[in-house]
């Protein structure tokens, strides 16, 4: 193979990704474990709606919560999730949230893993001052968003199971 010509490269590239990251053909489905299943198309309350646009766009929260770090909050409050897309993920954490403990719970170790990245962007804004303003305005958000979470906690309301499901 002559080193200047990125046929042969190019031509193994492609037969790889015909081979192996195609979703049509007999095991297509089997390919694309993150489908639908019928737990992500369960209800869930009124407030992860919400709180996953905010969450997991760094743009409005100044931080970025990766799936690991979400199956590791799960983990920390005895939670078992499948690592999905990041908004199934949060919306599987919070599907079944009937008690205010669980909620600050799980808040304490978004609260945790936020305050880490604050953390990263204070020593990196002291390693590299021309960038400290970017990096103050990623902070002030985390925390608008560490403030958000104590006033979820405030207006949420516990449900009680009860025998009758419509009684309310």
């Amino acid at each position: 193979m002559n080193e200047h010509d990125l046929s042969d490269l190019r031509r193994e590239f492609d037969q790889f990704v015909g081979e192996k990251c195609s979703l049509e053909g007999d095991d297509g489905a089997n390919q694309n474990p993150d489908g639908a299943d019928k737990e992500d198309a369960e209800a869930v309350p009124q407030f992860v709606d919400a709180l996953t646009t905010l969450l997991l766009a760094p743009a409005h929260s100044g931080v970025y919560l990766s799936r690991l770090d979400i199956k590791r909050i799960a983990e920390a409050i005895d939670e078992s999730i499948p690592i999905k897309e990041r908004i199934k993920m949060v919306r599987a954490l919070f599907r079944h949230t009937t008690k205010k403990e669980y909620l600050e719970g799980a808040f304490n170790e978004i609260d945790k893993h936020i305050n880490g990245r604050i953390m990263i962007y204070q020593e990196l804004s002291e390693v590299f001052p021309a960038s400290k303003s970017i990096f103050d305005g990623h902070t002030k958000k985390a925390q608008k968003t560490m403030k958000m979470f104590k006033q979820i906690i405030e207006d949420f309301e516990e449900i009680e199971p009860t025998s009758d499901p419509l009684s309310i």
